[in-house]
């Protein structure tokens, strides 16, 4: 009996669900902005599990029990009904969760002998969910084996389980979308100051419980992919002692091991971390029964607050507008005015490919015609000279530049099956990053977040260009580690160039599979569908640039010329392209 007939399915009366989505790629984040995001707690689809019935044998029991593994209601209580009395199985609020395909087939028996027997499932494993949340996809074959045996009753039941996490659950792709949903915890960087989205699963027991067990994912600290990448302000052992909710405002107590750690950005990670839920919009904090306020500030704090601890750096806190760059067709560096190129950077300087002004908007870096050597240039005006920073390898060459809000410029030196990230911090020289975890391939793309902690790159892998999301560790004694890089979206192919549009999305030029032409998609780094930006005919797109709230530009050549193409209103996905600019590589400031 298939496991879908052994499932009743009640949704609420609060309406259709909003389901999460489980990535085909890598890690797991919120795809767009808390503010522009779906509800975590939107209503959902709870699964109503099947008890075991007196008749049914091996097969049925194992298909049982695998359904009502969804079902989270009562610490899986009715799935323990399917199980032996000696075996002891406790998957707990966070299980380690096995991710299949759609659909499980049929359990068959593999043997039987008197009042034993052994069941395979064979299934199409996607990938895993830690006990911390973490998603990392892992596809590959899976065959499980279950054990059984007639009790005292004369009834079949489970008396071992398949695989190494013996506490944990087998879901396919539809049960983890129904029963569990991606979050956002917040974490600061090592400035102390920008926050990081830490992506993870969170299963949906009970809406109301659902802000207390958010807050205490938060105080558990951040998932293995990003440990030691970022920091926590709730001191180890920091616990709930208490969240309630009085119409809008959430009231959260925290133990006292939170006395003395800094109240302005313990409340900055409350604020971003509780303004995925509705029905909060504002919050108070407690320290062992007793209120504190950040400085300045009223014990009742917005949930919309913290805009200078946002992902997409403080930079922008205010800021209308961020001026984009693009190398323009007589040789110059120019900034967009409307839809011409006013000059900035002439002379040498100004012939650089793939220029990228830094953030304070100090300094420019580049490459050559050939992208063998990587350039600098200061002051962004005039006719500044350009410097050479670095000549790649015989048959290699550099990525397009990119720097980190803190001045930091990056770039990977690149050829067939290897790789070498350059980093150079503001006056020093450049220095080869001390772990790098893509060595071994060939790097297309390279760009780091606006938090600087996350990096996206686009990397060769068994021949196709795939898009990939990292992170960046500061070690003991100043080395860097860059590395844990996880598959973000199976869905586009031949991935061209990228840039991030905002802390949640990137957006990519690639194919996606149902397409014969590469265009510009808008990839939520959740690994959530991709959705096309723009219709219109764009030439021969080669680059992109995105920032948080500017309209997306795409290099391209058409009928032999240059052109950065925008759409003609950007408040519409669909809007149509036009190409009014004579330029190349357009460029926003990180």
């Amino acid at each position: 009996m298939r496991v879908c007939r052994l499932l009743a399915v009640a949704a609420f009366v609060l309406g259709a669900s909003a389901c999460a989505n489980v990535p085909s790629g890598g890690q797991v984040v919120t795809g767009k902005p808390a503010e522009r995001a779906e509800r975590v707690d939107d209503p959902y689809v709870r699964l109503i599990p099947v008890r075991p019935r007196p008749e049914w044998g091996p097969e049925q029991i194992v298909s049982g029990f695998l359904a009502a593994s969804a079902g989270f209601d009562d610490d899986h209580r009715v799935a323990k009904e399917y199980l032996g009395g000696q075996l002891s199985w406790k998957p707990g609020p966070r299980p380690y969760v096995t991710v299949l395909q759609s659909r499980i087939p049929d359990p068959h028996v593999d043997k039987a002998s008197g009042g034993q027997a052994t069941v395979k499932v064979t299934a199409e494993q996607l990938g895993t969910i830690s006990s911390d949340g973490q998603y990392t996809a892992a596809p590959k074959n899976l065959e499980a084996t279950f054990q059984l045996a007639k009790n005292a009753q004369g009834r079949w039941r489970i008396t071992n389980l398949p695989g190494e996490e013996k506490s944990g659950l087998l879901l396919t792709k539809n049960d983890v979308e129904r029963t569990m949903r991606p979050v956002n915890l917040y974490f600061f960087a090592p400035d102390k100051r920008t926050l990081v989205p830490n992506g993870i699963f969170l299963p949906v027991v009970a809406r109301q419980t659902l802000p207390a067990r958010l807050v205490q994912a938060l105080l558990t600290g951040p998932t293995s992919w990003l440990n030691g990448a970022v920091e926590s302000a709730f001191p180890t052992g920091t616990k709930l002692r208490g969240l309630s909710i009085e119409k809008d405002v959430a009231t959260v107590d925290l133990s006292g091991e939170a006395a003395g750690a800094s109240v302005d950005r313990m409340s900055a990670q409350l604020a971003w971390t509780l303004r995925q839920l509705s029905g909060i919009q504002h919050f108070r904090l407690r320290i062992d029964g007793e209120s504190v306020s950040p400085q300045n500030s009223d014990a009742t704090q917005p949930v919309s607050g913290w805009a200078g601890n946002s992902p997409d750096g403080p930079h922008l806190t205010g800021q209308t507008h961020q001026n984009a760059y693009v190398a323009g067709a007589p040789g110059f560096l120019g900034t967009l005015v409307r839809d011409h190129a006013q000059p900035v950077v002439t002379g040498p300087a100004g012939h650089l490919s793939h220029p990228a002004v830094a953030p304070d908007y100090q300094e420019l870096a580049g490459l050559s015609t050939k992208g063998d050597q990587l350039l600098t240039a200061a002051p962004v005006t005039g006719s500044p000279s350009a410097r050479l920073l670095l000549t790649a390898h015989r048959g290699a060459r550099f990525t397009a530049p990119s720097w980190s809000s803190d001045g930091t410029l990056w770039a990977v030196e690149s050829k067939a099956n290897q790789s070498w990230l350059w980093v150079r911090a503001r006056g020093e020289r450049p220095v080869l990053a001390a772990h790098w975890g893509l060595g071994g391939r060939e790097v297309l793309a390279f760009r780091v977040a606006r938090d600087g902690v996350r990096a996206a790159v686009i990397v060769r892998i068994d021949g196709r260009p795939q898009v990939q999301i990292g992170r960046i560790a500061h070690a003991p004694g100043g080395s860097l580690d860059v590395g844990s890089f996880l598959p973000v979206s199976s869905e586009l192919q031949d991935a061209i160039d990228l840039a991030w549009r905002d802390y949640g999305n990137l957006a990519v030029l690639g194919r996606a599979k149902r397409d014969n032409l590469s265009l510009p998609y808008i990839m939520p780094v959740s690994g959530s569908a991709i959705t096309p930006l723009g219709v219109g005919a764009l030439g021969e797109p080669r680059t992109i640039a995105a920032a948080p709230g500017e309209p997306v530009l795409i290099g391209t050549r058409s009928n032999g010329k240059d052109q950065v193409c925008r759409q003609r209103s950007a408040d519409k996905s669909f809007r149509e392209w036009i190409c009014p600019t004579a330029a190349r590589d357009p460029n926003y400031p990180n």
